[in-house]
C-alpha cells in the first residue's frame, strides 16, 4: 500500500506517517517511485498507536509498547500503570469537578465565606506546593 492509500483508509495524514517513520513507530517496505509503501498490518500498528495516544501515552512510550514493527510485545505492566494513572486523574478531576459544582450554588453570600469552598482553596494550593517541590 503506498503512503497516500494508508493515509485515506486511516485517516492519518502523510506528515504524519512519514514522522512516525521517522520516529520508529512504523516502518515501510519499500518505495513506488518517490512513494513510501507499506505493508497492510500497518492499518492495526496505526489502530495501535491511535490507541495507546488515547489512553494518555506519549509516542515514545506507544513505541516501547509495540516493540518491533512485525509483532508488537505489549508490556501488561505498563498498561497497568497507566490504568492507575488515569484512576488518579479521575479522582482529581471528579472532585475539581464537584468543587465547581458546588462554588456555582454555594448559599454563601461571597465564595471566601463557605467552608466547604475554603476546603477546596486548601487541598488545591497543596497540590501546587507538591508540584514545585517536586
Amino acid at each position: 500500500m503506498d503512503i497516500t492509500t494508508v493515509a485515506k483508509a486511516t485517516g492519518v495524514p502523510a506528515s504524519t506517517l512519514r514522522y512516525y517513520e521517522e520516529k520508529g513507530l512504523i516502518t515501510s517496505v519499500g518505495r513506488h517511485g518517490l512513494r513510501r509503501v507499506f505493508r497492510p498490518s500497518v492499518i492495526e500498528r496505526l489502530s495501535l498507536i491511535a490507541l495507546g495516544q488515547s489512553a494518555g501515552f506519549s509516542l515514545d512510550e506507544v513505541g516501547a509498547l509495540l516493540g518491533s514493527d512485525n509483532s508488537p510485545e505489549i508490556d501488561r505492566s505498563e498498561l497497568l500503570n497507566k490504568a492507575d494513572s488515569l484512576d488518579k486523574t479521575i479522582q482529581q478531576l471528579t472532585a475539581m469537578r464537584d468543587g465547581l459544582r458546588h462554588a456555582a450554588v454555594c448559599s454563601a453570600p461571597k465564595h471566601l465565606d463557605c467552608p466547604r469552598f475554603q476546603r477546596f482553596m486548601k487541598i488545591a494550593a497543596k497540590k501546587v506546593r507538591r508540584k514545585k517541590s517536586a
